[in-house]
């Protein structure tokens, strides 16, 4: 057997003037677990996507055991047992669970589907993967992260001997990365070679056999995870390193902003109480399901809530729809950027300004372009979006500088309120210390702050209090030093899980 399962040798890709992989070189040993690290806009997934044969590489070589391959399709690139789940979610929202982990065969080659057949076989492959999914369900009533659980178990229903996980945790909980990390280490000691990109470097140093660096286009070297630092990563991905990942904590002060009683939903909220003073940073923790975007989506107007109440400055407000909590002043970054925070087909400039159009017209109500670009110009300097031209449609960026825009985009309103639902998901170590600045920044300035996020050490590190969800009620508030992983841990488990 060849020493290694991938070689990858000066690979190159552009699209028109713009180098994606300028020169990239990796070999991949059989078994491992090879992360991938770099930046947003590095390559990584322009090479995940020459090796699944979405993309067709310019230059270099690229050999699968030994063999040079050259994919022009995905087909190829299965015929050689390579299966990848992408950053973005490739599901088919009308359909059921079962019919998307299956959906290349869905009749096994008997030219008629039997549901209960297909049912069973998908229960099987998410009950051997620890998920507690319905088959029958459909893939868009699902959380975001559970329709990531789907689309790990699409890939590995599939008898692959190559495993690409494109930033595979990015909305899950502790749990189930737990269960996502024996589901790897056991595809890995039957053999599976894994592909791993992840911005998250404990992660890495959880799982990875070994590392390799991309800045820009071209490889920066590989590292050993048994002897390096996360220092010894951050400045080969970025070429500086970072003393401190998170910002001294504001004083918030006495002025209560927002307050909610007793709010309840008739799926899963159960009597919310909650409340948010003038530059203070609230974080909600709790496992995936526990109930904080239900929380976020009643405060927006998106869902309507049974019963309770929400105070603005000590005065009612009725929130039944997005545009009463614009009037309000609350603003939210969704966790899904994709369908909720941005119109990806439009340009930059427009995603920044459509939340506060007045601000950009003319009397007439006709948009002074001159505005409207400076506005662009001025969040794109304040947020350091690495971009061409303000007019490049938003899909031209990367994930992390499209969560930029989002961003951007609430900055220029009046609101004082912000909730931020996981709003560094798929966002670099470097572009998560300045969103991480951005949001005290902003604490600062008076903002209340609703955090929401996956990764509990940003919810420990950027919070002045935190209230921790179990099974859509709150189970704990918790402040100062109390905000620690065991707390947080110990309160979000549901109580029979405990049994």
């Amino acid at each position: 057997m060849q020493e290694y399962a991938i070689v990858i040798d000066k690979v190159k890709k552009r699209f028109g003037g713009v180098h994606a992989l300028r020169n990239v070189s990796l070999k991949v040993k059989h078994g491992d677990v090879h992360a991938i690290v770099g930046e947003n806009g590095a390559g990584k997934s322009t090479l995940m996507k020459i090796l699944s044969g979405i993309y067709i590489k310019d230059g270099g070589t690229l050999q699968i055991n030994g063999e040079e391959v050259h994919f022009t399709t995905p087909g190829q690139s299965r015929e050689h047992k390579i299966g990848i789940v992408y950053q973005e979610l490739a599901l088919a929202p009308d359909l059921t669970v079962a019919e998307n982990i299956f959906l290349d065969d869905l009749t096994s080659g008997k030219g008629i589907i039997n549901w209960k057949e297909l049912n069973h076989k998908a229960a099987k492959v998410l009950s051997r993967l620890g998920f507690d999914i319905p088959p029958d369900e459909k893939v868009g009533n699902l959380s975001v992260a559970y329709q990531q659980m789907v689309e790990i178990a699409k890939s590995l229903a599939r008898n692959v001997e190559f495993l690409i996980l494109d930033e595979p945790t990015a909305v899950l909980s502790e749990r189930e990365i737990s269960i996502l990390f024996s589901q790897l280490k056991l595809l890995k000691g039957q053999g599976v070679t894994i592909l791993y990109i992840s911005h998250r470097l404990e992660e890495i140093f959880m799982i990875a056999d070994a590392i390799s660096v991309i800045k820009d286009g071209e490889s920066m070297g590989d590292l050993d995870p048994k002897t390096c630092t996360e220092d010894d990563i951050i400045s080969a991905m970025v070429g500086r390193k970072f003393e401190n990942l998170y910002p001294e904590l504001n004083i918030p002060q006495q002025e209560e902003v927002l307050r909610v009683e007793n709010l309840s939903t008739r799926k899963l909220l159960r009597d919310i109480n909650l409340h948010v003073r003038k530059g203070e940073i609230v974080g909600l923790a709790g496992l995936v399901g526990a109930g904080r975007t239900e929380i976020a989506r009643c405060l927006f107007g998106i869902d309507r809530m049974a019963s309770g109440s929400v105070k603005k400055n000590g005065q009612p407000v009725t929130l039944r729809h997005p545009v009463d909590a614009m009037k309000q002043g609350i603003g939210l970054v969704p966790e899904s950027r994709k369908e909720q925070g941005a119109i990806l087909a439009q340009s930059i400039r427009e995603n920044i300004s459509i939340s506060s159009l007045k601000e950009v017209c003319y009397r007439l109500g006709i948009i002074s372009h001159r505005k409207d670009k400076q506005l662009a110009e001025e969040y794109r300097s304040k947020l350091k979006i690495k971009l061409g031209s303000v007019e490049d449609p938003l899909s031209s960026l990367s994930g992390g500088n499209q969560q930029k825009v989002v961003i951007a985009k609430w900055l220029n309103t009046d609101c004082d309120v912000l909730i931020l639902d996981e709003p560094t998901r798929g966002v670099d170590v470097g572009a998560k210390v300045e969103i991480y600045n951005v949001i005290h920044e902003l604490a600062k300035r008076g903002y209340a702050i609703i955090l929401i996020s996956s990764e509990m050490v940003e919810v420990i590190h950027l919070s002045h209090r935190v209230y921790v969800m179990s099974e859509g009620s709150i189970t704990c508030e918790l402040t100062g030093d109390e905000i620690t992983e065991e707390n947080i841990m110990k309160h979000a488990i549901p109580k029979r899980a405990l049994v």
